[in-house]
């Protein structure tokens, strides 16, 4: 007599997420593994066995023999009752773990979908935006743009050169800075030397900035995060992008350099370099726009036309 075929199931508590996988040819064969693997007391049975996705009661043994393989059951200890909630529970950390994956695919699409519409959003887009993109597999983006993925490698390369050239206009500016600091301090040093009667001038300037204690933060439109770049990244202005850039502008500066922890005076440096940075990028897709409608009648930037991402040694 040929033996019965074993049939694989997945059992759990009601209310425990972990699961055992067990073999069974029968409905008997499974309620006794079930109770040994999830280790339930024999005072608690006999058991139950319910489906897990609609707790669906399963006591017949046709009717479980013609379930498919790897079916998920929860088991039932006495005067147990199945839930929706056991359902809920059970699988809540998948959810969240998905919704913070469908987040990330639907931030990229929209970048991509700015670029289809016009590629020189590039400029205008933030440091993280550009690393999101380029961080995108290249078969993927292909498709949500429809493009070749040799085009897509070009429009990569291209966004770590904007990201690569952001990077060195940090530098730069932050080696100018140095360089004007050490200047200023040899100035001082040398202006105490010839007038030292001239210190309490500077007492005279930090008294009247004439900023009110009432300005003692900035208003809401400047998220967290665009506020810990300003505060702690070198040349913040080169991080944002042209949205945030313009919200940096519209805030009070005495507000602003409050919410910062800064001098009126510093915060209003900073207000001035985002404006030279909007200018700028608002000023080379100008320019990109510009040359477009001066060509034979392309409405769109062509793709084949990108510059090379190859940059000369």
């Amino acid at each position: 007599m040929m033996a019965a075929r074993l049939k694989r199931c997945v059992v759990r508590r009601r209310d425990g997420p972990e699961q055992h996988g067990v073999a069974a040819s029968c409905l008997r064969e499974l309620r006794d593994k079930a109770c040994g693997v999830l280790a339930i007391d024999k005072a608690r049975e006999p058991i139950t066995l319910v489906l897990a996705e609609d707790g669906t009661i399963v006591d017949d043994e046709d009717y479980f023999l013609c379930l498919p393989s790897n079916t998920k059951f929860v088991a039932l200890a006495k005067d147990e009752k199945w839930s929706s909630k056991i359902l809920d529970s059970g699988t809540s950390w998948l959810s969240e773990s998905v919704d913070e994956v469908d987040s990330a695919v639907e931030k990229w699409k929209q970048l991509a979908r700015q670029l289809k519409d016009d590629l020189s959003n590039i400029i205008l887009m933030s440091e993280e935006d550009l690393q999101v993109l380029i961080d995108v597999p290249r078969s993927d983006l292909a498709e949500e743009l429809t493009q070749s993925e040799t085009k897509i490698q070009v429009l990569q390369d291209t966004l770590q050169q904007v990201l690569d050239r952001r990077e060195e206009e940090r530098q730069s500016r932050q080696l100018l800075e140095l360089y004007l600091e050490a200047l200023k301090t040899e100035d001082s040093i040398l202006s105490k030397v010839a007038e030292p009667e001239a210190a309490p001038r500077k007492e005279m300037d930090v008294v009247d900035t004439g900023t009110s204690s009432t300005d003692t933060s900035a208003t809401a439109a400047l998220s967290d995060q665009v506020l810990a770049a300003l505060r702690e990244k070198p040349a913040p202005e080169l991080c944002l992008d042209s949205q945030d850039l313009e919200l940096v502008l519209k805030e009070d500066t005495a507000a602003l350099a409050s919410a910062l922890g800064w001098d009126k005076q510093k915060a209003g440096a900073l207000q001035k370099a985002c404006d030279q940075e909007l200018s700028r990028r608002l000023k080379q897709v100008q320019t990109l726009h510009s040359l477009r409608s001066t060509s034979k009648g392309k409405k769109t930037l062509p793709w084949g036309d990108w510059p090379s991402s190859k940059r000369k040694k």
